[in-house]
């Protein structure tokens, strides 16, 4: 079964911050202390987005957790906290929270080594192959559209006249044009005929796929450098953990009794 990640899971997993814990207070409001560690978890979240840690962001903080106690204590004197509504909210927060250390703690437990991300860029990159192509393409939705087109194609009409009927509205209005691309990111029926053909010629008939009926016509080819591990590695061991996050959520799904 193909383990399609949730976006919840991918938020929370790019959330993580180390959360210290310390017995400070920040600041005193109506003669309840905020806790320094509240302060400290804003300023990691703050700094994980590229703010620099300083005076002023720390100053900005302090005003922020002092503004929102204020509010928070005056929500309080109006009951707001029993509310079923604001109750589910809190319920949904903690539970947040607690998924996040969780999954944090999970991480942690099973790293992503060198030689696993290794693994995957030697992966992709046999994936990808050594070439990349300049191609163009009309999509029709018959067979018979498609024979057309090719037909006129070798009366000499032009592909880019041609393209103007295809039903892809990315290319349609660009002579088909689909730019320099590798294989790999087509679809499978589109990417076997793609390679075959030579330069300067479009294939002799129609090429089915999930869209329909393709006319494709290669312009040019050229070598595909990949980008250097080190460039790269960060993204795929940040990949890895999502997908061994997505797994374990997975399984732990199925060995739920849910009635």
């Amino acid at each position: 079964m193909k383990i399609v990640p949730s976006r919840l899971a991918l938020s929370l997993l790019a959330a993580f911050v180390a959360i210290p814990a310390f017995a400070q207070t920040v600041a005193t409001v109506n003669g309840t202390a905020i806790p320094q560690a509240r302060a400290d978890v804003m300023i990691a979240e703050q700094k994980t987005q590229g703010a620099p840690d300083s005076d002023q962001l720390r100053t900005a903080v302090k005003e922020e957790l002092v503004r929102r106690e204020v509010l928070a204590q005056e929500a309080r004197k109006k009951g707001l906290e029993k509310s079923g509504n604001v109750t589910a909210q809190i319920e949904l927060a903690r539970q947040a929270v607690l998924i996040r250390a969780y999954l944090q703690d999970y991480v942690k437990a099973h790293p992503v080594t060198e030689a696993d991300v290794k693994a995957e860029y030697e992966k992709i990159k046999s994936q990808l192959g050594d070439k990349e192509f300049k191609a163009r393409h009309i999509l029709v939705e018959k067979e018979e559209e498609a024979k057309a087109i090719i037909a006129k194609l070798d009366k000499g009409e032009k592909f880019e006249e041609l393209a103007k009927q295809s039903k892809d509205p990315g290319s349609k209005d660009k002579g088909g044009d689909l730019g320099w691309a590798n294989p790999a990111g087509f679809v499978k029926p589109f990417s076997e005929a793609l390679v075959k053909l030579e330069k300067n010629k479009y294939s002799a008939t129609p090429v089915k796929t999930e869209f329909g009926y393709h006319v494709i016509k290669v312009e040019d080819s050229r070598a595909l450098k990949a980008p250097a591990f080190d460039e790269v590695k960060p993204q795929l061991k940040q990949r890895l953990e999502q997908q061994s996050v997505e797994r374990h959520i997975a399984e732990l799904r199925t060995k739920a009794t849910v009635k």
